[in-house]
């Protein structure tokens, strides 16, 4: 799909598609720190509820 958008860009505003095509490898770099932070998050949020569930997972409560 991002491809074909692409090729749609290059057909209306070639140099636009270009800058793009040379851009993204360093939006990509730039965005990295923050999905780790979010997976990084993301487990911190899952130990909690593991944590928190725990009582309940040991007397036998089913989940939903």
């Amino acid at each position: 799909m991002k491809f074909l958008l692409w090729l749609l860009l290059l057909l209306l505003c070639w140099p636009l598609a270009l800058l793009a095509l040379l851009l993204w490898p360093v939006v990509w770099l730039l965005s990295l720190p923050f999905r780790l932070i979010g997976i990084s998050v993301e487990a911190v949020f899952a130990l909690l509820r593991a944590l928190l569930f725990l009582p309940a997972r040991l007397l036998g409560h089913k989940d939903a």
